[in-house]
């Protein structure tokens, strides 16, 4: 008798402990923000509901991002969770060359993507997208002509 009145509140602690659903993060509003990085970009980015405009600077991304592959790379993740033309956003984004701040911008459109749909978080997950690209440039070494290319040996 004792030992099933033990396993009883083993399982009530068992339903206690289980995780609770994460509630979506937004603003006064109806915005979530997040900062996406890639090498020396940062984006600061702010999802919210509406037509799909996609503003990066002040400027429409058609006009700051003109590469299609670029623009291709900040669509991703609107893609691969079936939510195109669902989501305004709003980013400013600084430092790095035009790839790396698209990457930043991606990284940043799904973390908000997350906070504010956090059921959205398996399918970004698993392509990838809320995890930082950590790789930077590598730092010049003293002695070489770059960061690892020795200077031209000379027999005489």
């Amino acid at each position: 008798m004792a030992d099933d009145l033990k396993s009883l509140e083993a399982l009530k602690g068992v339903e206690a402990a289980a995780p609770a659903k994460a509630e979506p993060k937004r603003d006064a509003q109806g915005r979530s923000y997040a900062t996406g990085k890639r090498k020396d970009a940062v984006a600061r980015v702010w999802v919210k509901a509406g037509t799909g405009r996609i503003t990066v600077n002040g400027r429409d991304v058609l006009d700051y991002f003109q590469r299609p592959v670029l623009r291709m790379v900040i669509n991703q993740p609107f893609v691969v969770t079936n939510r195109e033309r669902q989501f305004d956003v709003v980013c400013t984004v600084k430092g790095g060359g035009l790839s790396g701040q698209a990457g930043a911008v991606r990284h940043g459109i799904s973390v908000a993507l997350n906070l504010f749909e956090p059921e959205l978080r398996p399918v970004l997950k698993k392509n990838g997208f809320l995890t930082r690209d950590s790789r930077v440039v590598e730092r010049k070494k003293y002695g070489r002509a770059k960061a690892r290319r020795s200077f031209q040996f000379s027999k005489r």
